[in-house]
């Protein structure tokens, strides 16, 4: 379903199999190492598709539990660092899915912005000013955009995780791309009168 299920088989470094092996086991020095060499990292994921920390470290802590719960079943396929990942994500859509009914779509007014894409967002402002962006989209906004663009799901996998049709799924990144475009303006125009005046 994600990027990293689509790649060839790669083989587990040494040190990543040692750790497998120690977490099957249960045990915990194998488990804290585990924890701090993929923490930082998951919790970057695990906060783009948070509406608050508060959230990111929920679904973080959650997804962690499911990794040391399922690790024998990793099957070696793909990366280690992938399935981890996975793991968080589905985490998050989970959790998305549980709170769906209590969120409402934004309403955007019928403004078209010409000639716009994901990469030029990246072109025009830093991936950490993006990210606090997309945070702020509504909640099935920000969660389409994240599947669609970080973890390279077409419509038709997205309609299938969030339980919704292909046509919605295509609608919300529409949707989602103008409010960033705009937010993306916004901040280039506030931040050019401050240039300027150096």
């Amino acid at each position: 379903m994600f990027k990293g299920s689509r790649k060839s088989s790669l083989l587990l470094n040494e040190n990543e199999e040692i750790l497998i092996k120690g977490c099957i086991k249960g045990d915990r020095l194998s488990q804290n190492k585990l924890y701090e060499k993929f923490s930082a990292k998951m919790f970057a994921v695990c906060f783009r598709y948070s509406r608050s920390r508060e959230d990111a470290e929920d679904t973080f802590h959650e997804g962690f539990m499911k990794i040391f719960e399922n690790i024998q079943h990793f099957k070696r396929e793909g990366s280690f660092e992938g399935w981890i990942r996975r793991i968080m994500v589905n985490t998050a859509i989970n959790k998305y899915k549980k709170n769906s009914n209590l969120y409402s779509l934004v309403n955007i007014d019928d403004t078209i912005i010409d000639g716009f894409d994901t990469d030029d967002i990246f072109s025009q402002i830093g991936t950490k000013e993006l990210i606090n962006m997309v945070r702020e989209l509504s909640p099935r906004y920000q969660m389409v955009f994240n599947l669609y663009v970080f973890e390279g799901l077409k419509h038709k996998e997205i309609a299938e995780q969030l339980d919704i049709s292909e046509g919605s799924s295509k609608s919300n990144l529409s949707d989602a791309r103008l409010i960033l475009q705009r937010a993306v303006n916004n901040s280039l125009r506030i931040a050019k009168p401050l240039v300027s005046a150096l």
